[in-house]
């Protein structure tokens, strides 16, 4: 009886063995077929960027696609075996685009004093645009070419971030700091008032209190740095004004 028992036990042991042993051959066939697939991939992905590198390199509208491209498919084009991933290894945009990089840092420095290192996008474009001399046509920088470089300065630790305030408008953090969501709903209003706030403004549109208003716009003008005071608004007596939401003529 006791024997049976043993028996059982050693056959459901072979069991788990072989099931054990199947499983390793079913993963490794799977893992083969998926290296396999990733090599075509790869190869297909090379040859379509090499014989249009031209235009993706100068045509920022097909760069886009070739993004768009690249994102609907999983494609990281930063990520790869090298320095500044495909960009770099495929198209030999890795020097443009880290170029591209110390540009946009001189901007977000040179304008950090004014708007507390939060800069509207299409600002910090227009400004690194006229900084390489290429306002329009062939060569011109757009928003994907900047968040991408922006990517490549993460590492550095510095705070580089491109930031969503809602309404498909978005900034660019280059100061060691989190903006709450109090602060990412002012930017976003500062925006559409050209970058006059009041309190009124958040307690109409956003069903704030009069408390809650002020204090999230004195912590951005005390604590932060991120607005100016006006204290003899013409209107409202009181009124604060957003740098990164101004546009300047620069």
């Amino acid at each position: 009886m006791h024997r049976g028992v043993g028996l059982a036990a050693f056959d459901k042991e072979q069991l788990s063995q072989r099931f054990a042993k199947l499983s390793s051959e079913l993963s490794k066939t799977q893992v083969d077929n998926l290296q396999s697939q990733l090599t075509q991939f790869r190869t297909a992905l090379l040859h379509f960027a090499t014989t249009h590198r031209d235009s993706i390199r100068s045509d920022p509208a097909f760069r886009h696609e070739f993004q768009q491209m690249c994102s609907s498919i999983g494609v990281d084009p930063l990520a790869g075996p090298r320095k500044g991933g495909w960009w770099a290894e495929i198209l030999g945009m890795g020097d443009w685009q880290y170029e591209l990089g110390v540009q946009i840092v001189d901007v977000c420095v040179s304008t950090r004093q004014r708007n507390g290192g939060v800069i509207e996008m299409g600002e910090l474009v227009r400004m690194v645009s006229k900084l390489r001399g290429v306002e329009s046509g062939p060569g011109v920088v757009t928003e994907e070419d900047v968040t991408r470089s922006i990517k490549t300065l993460q590492p550095l630790g510095a705070g580089y971030e491109v930031l969503d305030v809602g309404g498909g408008k978005k900034m660019v953090r280059s100061v060691v700091k989190e903006l709450d969501a109090d602060q990412a709903v002012i930017l976003a209003e500062a925006q559409v008032e050209g970058g006059r706030i009041v309190e009124a403004i958040l307690e109409n549109r956003r069903g704030w209190t009069r408390d809650r208003a002020r204090a999230a716009l004195e912590n951005m003008l005390l604590r932060d740095g991120l607005c100016w005071l006006d204290s003899q608004d013409e209107h409202y007596g009181r009124a604060y004004w957003v740098p990164s939401a101004m546009r300047w003529d620069e």
